[in-house]
């Protein structure tokens, strides 16, 4: 499962800053780094949940597979962002490396001792899960009540506030996961997106067009159409 490309022979020893976990005491962790290559899984559905995970480079999708065969992707993790902190012992759902990923790896059971011993790691902690279930229910309101071009405008505007450089938002997710996130069809994506361009909300920059430029932001966020 693992491609130990990056990774010590011993765990190295670490600050929970280098985590973006603040902390009243600084308690020095082990963290390990694993590269996994675009596809890999890093986890599966009902393994146990032994580690809390942090993406370094690249980007993570997870996802469940329905019983009739479809993909629903719970959630996109991207750089700095921390996944993998589950309520129970096992995982909820897949994670997959959507193209070459380093991720930073903590035992949950270390990170729980901490928790136990300072207030502000636990606060932590608890501000993740949080935001983690209200991600959740942002994006169930969202499969649920909105339309196909309300559903790609919502994407659009969340990937905008956690990806843009420069004004420039690269995607390094596919109009396929794009769909699976959405609970669309790829081609209904693809409308969308044209739809979007042709009425000046965003424009593409290269042939692959995953590098979005949105040129109106207050219109895609009031967009109130009908696909």
């Amino acid at each position: 499962m693992f491609a130990r490309t990056t990774m010590s022979p011993t765990p190295r020893a670490n600050s929970l800053r280098d985590l973006g976990l603040d902390s009243a005491s600084n308690p020095i962790v082990s963290l390990n780094e694993f590269t996994y290559k675009k596809r890999s899984e890093i986890y599966g559905e009902k393994e146990p949940a032994e580690y809390v995970y942090q993406v370094k480079s690249g980007a993570v999708r997870s996802y469940k597979l329905l019983s009739d065969g479809r993909r629903q992707i719970g959630a996109f993790h991207l750089v700095g962002d921390i996944f993998g902190l589950e309520n129970g012992g096992e995982h909820r759902f897949t994670a997959e490396a959507i193209v070459d990923t380093t991720v930073r790896l903590i035992k949950r059971q270390s990170l729980e001792i901490v928790a136990e011993n300072d207030a502000m790691v636990a606060r932590n902690l608890l501000s993740m899960t949080t935001s983690n279930l209200q991600h959740a229910e942002d994006h169930m309101l969202l499969l649920g009540r909105k339309t196909s071009l309300e559903r790609v405008a919502a994407f659009l505007l969340e990937m905008d506030k956690r990806l843009t450089a420069a004004d420039i938002m690269a995607l390094p997710m596919s109009r396929r996961d794009i769909a699976d996130y959405l609970g669309l069809t790829l081609e209904t994506v693809s409308r969308v997106l044209s739809r979007l361009h042709e009425l000046g909300t965003l424009s593409f920059i290269g042939n692959t067009q995953r590098q979005i430029v949105l040129t109106d932001r207050n219109r895609l966020a009031s967009l109130d159409l009908q696909s």
